[in-house]
């Protein structure tokens, strides 16, 4: 019955819009954007060295659903190599292969070299998410080829540094970063002055983290990683595998440059770029970087151990504004990534002794990063932060051995109330002889403030007062917006946004509600903010695209007030992020999806439900409209460090022709 009356109260909103302005959701980026800018890397080696490149191919549901493997591998061929630049390939991974070379069920390994792809080996199948998988396609081209420079591409999706890579689509495992490790040291000894690879990197997800960085310590000389979601098409194969065949003198960290800039270019050509990432980080600065990041956590963890609400509702603030990947949200799920630069640089205030130390320590390490127009904040590494508060997730990191021990000691105290005893000796180092005592229940308290009541002020204004303990509780506050109809007994819940207006020293939360929300071609949608910048919003919005449920990405750009459909994302699975960014053509059928729930019945939750069916056309686009006339619910969401909630009471906003007058609810 709900969603009969659901389904009908969101027909009649149609009613309710104004015309919009029309705008092409493929919109040229800013033309004021610029890169930052590139450093000249000379040649360092003779060009007549052999280079060998080993390529593991994880193909997963990315084959089998859409053959993105193929795609870069049918790039690859694009590329004419000389006699001394070699691919070496492993693909499997994948229950359906979109080509006639690479066979299912079995572990297959290829050369492609100036005689063209030749198979070497169709072996019995392995698990490609096993360590002892990687360890061994390192054994066979190690055994087989001679190589003065060596080259190790991932090639899958990615989970960033909890999740790890390449997730099998038949045995279901995924390698972690211990693992992988492990994998190298099982052929290969750690080498900090000679490392063994020129270049490691990851044509996969949310990688470019510090954990997978010191993880290659001793490995590789440099790493290329992205720490966002990388989309669909990926690197570009052909420009980096041409240029290193063209110029095989040619440094790793150059090589590092020439993969980055022709990813950026690629995504361009699609217009995928918006909120891309690629970084190279030069390897031998780990032991500096490690050094101030560790700083950066003991720091942090002395200052939370003196007034642990008040720092780590302050640290929460700055984590919830610096560049964070994933999109770390309900909606979108949680990969708790944040570019620690970007933490770093928002907590100069917070952790004064420390900060600027690491912001030089990273960029210092990372010698070259592209990054889209969306992404403008990060630095290039990226690190834990738990914003999903979840504690398995906590547990995972601790397990991951390249991980600073001063964050996961402070992460614990986040989470779970209390220092470790094996955090006493760094903390007296400080000066901090004595732990703080365990908090036995939550460390943050959301007590009274879903009781907390709207008041209106003299201007028609909805507000809270919060009182400095409240505050103390409090890392930041959204708005929620629900349309509700007595007659036809019905709330609809419209999302929530950032659009509030905090005075964190007087301790007032305004609303800044105008009788608008974005309507994608005048249809009203669900609305999740994802990231909050000076310059822009990230916002995600489900839908059902040609029928399969996905999020549609968008940006709001404050500087011409308007928003760009960035594309559409399927869902996550078993922490590993989706690498196909899905550019929405004229032609795609678009399903709104929304929240709703009877008002006098007993519903326990908003029930989802799939409202209208449109066509999208190469004028569509997505634009802030007026709501329809009407009743509609407000209130603010208080949510702590530990991303814990709570809402206040509702307040009523009465919206008609001659504008909004904001009542209290008795």
């Amino acid at each position: 019955m709900i969603l009969k009356r659901y389904a009908k109260i969101l027909v009649l909103a149609a009613i309710f819009l104004m015309a919009l302005a029309i705008s092409g959701c493929l919109e040229e980026v800013d033309a004021d954007f610029q890169q930052p800018p590139a450093q000249n890397f000379a040649d360092t080696f003779s060009p007549d060295d052999n280079w060998l490149i080993y390529w593991y191919i994880c193909g997963s549901n990315l084959e089998s659903g859409g053959g993105a493997a193929t795609k870069d591998i049918e790039e690859m061929l694009q590329a004419k190599l000389p006699a001394n630049v070699k691919v070496l390939i492993q693909a499997g991974g994948s229950r359906e292969w979109q080509n006639a070379f690479v066979q299912s069920g079995a572990t297959n390994l290829f050369l492609y070299s100036s005689d063209g792809l030749q198979e070497l080996v169709t072996a019995p199948d392995s698990d490609m998410g096993d360590a002892e998988t990687v360890a061994s396609f390192l054994q066979f081209g190690k055994d087989n080829f001679q190589a003065d420079h060596r080259v190790f591409v991932f090639w899958d999706h990615g989970g960033g540094s909890v999740f790890g890579l390449c997730q099998d689509e038949r045995t279901g495992n995924i390698l972690s970063l211990n693992e992988v490790r492990d994998a190298f040291a099982a052929v290969y000894d750690a080498n900090t002055e000679n490392p063994p690879f020129e270049v490691i990197g990851f044509d996969t997800c949310l990688m470019a983290t510090y954990e997978t960085a010191n993880t290659l310590y001793g490995y590789a000389h440099y790493m290329v990683a992205s720490e966002e979601v990388e989309p669909g098409n990926g690197w570009q194969y052909t420009s980096w595998l041409k240029a290193l065949g063209e110029n095989p003198a040619m440094s790793g960290a150059r090589l590092g440059q020439v993969m980055c800039d022709g990813y950026y270019e690629g995504c361009e050509d699609v217009w995928s770029e918006d909120t891309v990432t690629l970084s190279v980080i030069d390897l031998s600065k780990i032991p500096n970087l490690r050094a101030a990041y560790e700083n950066f956590g003991i720091e942090a963890l002395r200052l939370s151990a003196q007034n642990p609400r008040q720092f780590f509702s302050s640290l929460g603030r700055n984590a919830k504004n610096s560049e964070n990947y994933g999109g770390n949200t309900r909606e979108n799920g949680y990969y708790d990534m944040v570019d620690i630069g970007d933490l770093a640089e928002n907590s100069k205030d917070l952790l004064p002794q420390t900060s600027t130390t690491l912001i030089r320590a990273i960029d210092d390490a990372v010698i070259h990063r592209v990054h889209g127009p969306y992404r403008t904040k990060g630095k290039g590494i990226s690190g834990f932060y738990p914003y999903s508060g979840n504690d398995n997730y906590y547990a995972m990191y601790t397990r991951v051995n390249a991980a600073p021990d001063s964050q996961k000691y402070l992460y614990h105290y986040l989470l779970r109330g209390s220092i470790p005893s094996e955090a006493q000796g760094i903390l007296a180092s400080t000066g901090l002889n004595e732990l703080p005592q365990p908090i036995e229940e939550s460390l943050f308290s959301i007590a009274g403030l879903d009781e907390l009541k709207i008041q209106v002020d003299k201007k028609n204004n909805a507000f809270v007062q919060l009182t400095p303990e409240q505050l103390e509780n409090i890392a930041y506050v959204n708005c929620n917006l629900a349309y509700f109809d007595e007659a036809d007994d019905i709330i609809l819940y419209l999302g929530s946004d950032s659009n509030v207006k905090i005075d964190w020293k007087k301790g007032t939360v305004t609303d800044n509600f105008d009788a608008t929300w974005p309507m994608l071609d005048r249809h009203p949608v669900y609305i999740e903010v994802t990231a909050v910048q000076d310059d822009y919003n990230l916002y995600s919005i489900p839908i059902l695209l040609n029928g399969e449920r996905v999020n549609l990405e968008a940006a709001y750009q404050y500087s011409t007030n308007s928003y760009k459909i960035l594309g559409a994302r399927r869902l996550s699975s078993n922490g590993m992020a989706d690498k196909n960014l899905i550019k929405l053509k004229a032609g795609d059928t678009i399903t709104t999806l929304h929240y709703g729930m009877t008002i006098s019945g007993d519903d326990s939750d908003f029930t989802e439900a799939e409202v209208i069916t449109f066509t999208f056309t190469k004028d569509s686009n997505l634009a802030d409209e007026r709501i329809g006339n009407g009743e509609y619910l407000y209130c603010f969401e208080f949510v702590t460090p530990n991303n814990e909630s709570a809402s206040s009471q509702f307040i009523n906003f009465s919206v008609d022709d001659n504008g909004i007058t904001t009542n209290e609810i008795e």
